[in-house]
């Protein structure tokens, strides 16, 4: 069983380091804090959602599938101009590719070449689905200069869609200065229920506002020189 959780922790764990940097916070005392979305983009919950941080002057990363992009690249591009960062999350975000190197390479440089054509250049900031990595995978990200990025899960059962409140009370307690929080607009590359999530973001985002905190983008926030600059190639 020890070995088990040791796997577990070393392969899959939001925070394990072992195989190389993996951020899940920045290092900072500042009240800042990065709000992210894996899975998207997935209609109309991540417009939803955008508007909920337009309306408080908030910006986010998100971490999208290729194959959702191509579903929805006119989404990818307008959250671009509202100033929000994005970075990829493979093309299928399927179990099967992680099982083999050869095919989950494959995968993630498709999901990289099909944002590149919506964003005007390859992005910078790469966040694994279900936060596998090994080291064959980021002895790669590094050599085409790309950031692999973990966080802390806004609330672990998201998928079941718990009421809004309870993910809002775990996502809040779980800040503190440097936070990188994650949050699903999507379900893997297919659709999915999020109007929690909505709901959730927003009294996070409410709450953390009267807190003091400043919301920012994960590049700034980890320090990450270089980053590529987004500028949407599609409408």
């Amino acid at each position: 069983m020890s070995i088990v959780a040791g796997g577990y922790w070393a392969f899959f764990s939001p925070y394990a380091q072992g195989f190389g940097l993996f951020p899940y916070r920045g290092v900072t005392d500042e009240k800042v804090v990065a709000l992210t979305f894996d899975d998207g983009p997935n209609e109309p919950f991540t417009s939803q959602i955008a508007e909920v941080l337009r309306s408080r002057g908030i910006t986010a990363t998100f971490f999208q599938v290729g194959a959702c992009v191509e579903r929805y690249p006119a989404v990818t591009a307008r959250l671009v101009r509202d100033g929000h960062e994005i970075g990829s999350h493979t093309y299928s975000h399927r179990f099967s590719d992680c099982l083999r190197w050869s095919r989950q390479r494959a995968d993630l440089e498709r999901g990289r070449r099909v944002l590149a054509a919506v964003l005007g250049a390859p992005p910078t900031l790469f966040r694994p689905p279900w936060l596998f990595r090994h080291p064959p995978m980021l002895r790669f990200l590094r050599s085409q200069g790309m950031e692999p990025v973990s966080g802390h899960f806004a609330h672990a059962l998201e998928v079941f869609q718990p009421t809004a409140e309870r993910m809002a009370r775990r996502a809040i307690a779980k800040t503190a200065p440097g936070a990188i929080l994650i949050f699903h607009d999507g379900l893997e590359a297919r659709t999915g229920e999020r109007h929690r999530t909505v709901e959730a973001v927003a009294l996070v985002a409410d709450a953390l506002l009267a807190q003091g905190y400043r919301f920012v983008t994960v590049s700034p926030l980890l320090g990450i020189a270089g980053a590529r600059a987004q500028e949407p190639a599609v409408g």
